[in-house]
């Protein structure tokens, strides 16, 4: 029987590798175990609960004051053990985070054949998004099998001389995510959703926000918050919810810039299905965030992408999602034209969504028993 390791630390991953571990899980063909690294905490416990998928091992490594030095090392030390003891023929890692870098070289310095989930997304440049695109780099050099979730992800595999037979299309594991969860939390009721019904006129026109990137710290944030400060004076009747990263980066400027406006509302980072719901409701998305652009248009929600680079070009290329960068202007007269102009709302809402069927992580399965 095969042995696999599913290894993963923060709420993105947690969300894009839970159907591949439910896949894996129901299937008599291989023995699974799912290790966490805590890398997030409170967010990723929401989503294991969520998606009810009990740890076998967690190194609970978040602590006050965290950095990618410790973290690295941690992860790397934490996990020798656990290889050791349960010896992975296969070890599973997610995207681009530090515990996909780390643990792709704890797996690999095991002799496990690591795969990488959402493997070849590339933007070139080693600083944007930092340390995003590094760790997804390291992850590649090491890593056996590539589940790329796009044929542009293949392509920049293949150009770096990634053997083919070695690489699966295979979509997005975040729309397989996505679809299981849209409709159990169509009438979801929970502490999240309850406060934001209090706060906001659903029925209204609402833009959701999220931003947290580290290259957009700084003049970055101050340029997003004059922008939605812009879009909220202009618009009295549209609801603004930004749901504010816990990095102190983010909270001060957000909150010295649009806690006083009324119709902005800032709330504390929801759950899972708390923003799965959100999404649903919302007219439109600004966001920085790589997860959202993939899940939004499978909704029927246009994205603005607060980043001037971006490692998912086809949503782009699909029309999708548009680039704005933090560019002040830009943001409002983006959104300016989605709120004013129905045909041109119409017609980005309605695009197919570039990222998959909801099908990778059967695609997934299926390759690694072959092998």
């Amino acid at each position: 029987m095969k042995k696999n390791l599913i290894i993963f630390g923060t709420r993105p991953e947690a969300i894009k590798m839970a159907p591949l571990v439910k896949q894996f899980l129901k299937d008599t063909r291989f023995e699974t175990k799912v290790c966490v690294t805590g890398q997030h905490r409170e967010m990723l416990d929401q989503v294991l609960s969520f998606f009810d998928i009990k740890p076998d091992y967690d190194l609970s490594l978040m602590k006050p004051n965290q950095n990618l030095y410790n973290l690295t090392g941690e992860v790397i030390s934490g996990l020798k053990p656990i290889l050791e003891s349960f010896k992975p023929n296969f070890v599973y890692v997610h995207g681009d985070t530090t515990t996909t870098m780390a643990a792709s070289i704890a797996g690999f310095y095991a002799g496990a054949k690591v795969c990488h989930v959402e493997a070849g997304l590339r933007t070139n440049n080693l600083l944007s998004p930092f340390p995003e695109e590094l760790n997804r780099q390291v992850a590649s050099r090491v890593a056996t099998y590539h589940f790329a979730p796009t044929i542009k992800a293949k392509e920049n595999l293949l150009k770096e001389n990634i053997a083919k037979e070695n690489i699966l299309v295979t979509g997005n594991t975040v729309i397989d995510a996505l679809l299981a969860s849209s409709k159990r939390v169509e009438q979801l009721v929970n502490e999240d959703v309850v406060y934001l019904t209090s706060k906001i006129n659903v029925n209204s026109r609402i833009i959701l926000v999220t931003g947290h990137r580290r290259e957009n710290h700084g003049q970055g944030f101050i340029n997003i918050c004059a922008a939605l400060k812009d879009i909220a004076l202009k618009n009295p009747n549209l609801e603004i919810v930004y749901p504010v990263h816990l990095n102190p980066n983010v909270v001060k400027p957000v909150n010295e810039f649009l806690a006083k406006i009324k119709n902005i509302h800032l709330v504390k980072p929801l759950s899972y299905p708390s923003f799965v719901w959100l999404m649903n409701k919302a007219y439109l998305i600004i966001t920085d965030s790589g997860g959202v652009q993939e899940e939004a248009p499978s909704l029927g929600k246009p994205v603005l992408v607060m980043r001037d680079t971006t490692e998912r070009p086809e949503a782009v290329e699909a029309g999708t999602v548009i680039l704005v960068g933090t560019n002040t202007s830009k943001i409002i007269s983006e959104t300016q034209a989605l709120l004013d102009n129905s045909d041109k709302y119409k017609s980005m809402s309605s695009l197919h969504n570039p990222y998959g069927d909801g099908k990778a992580c059967q695609r997934i399965v299926e390759f690694i028993s072959r092998l």
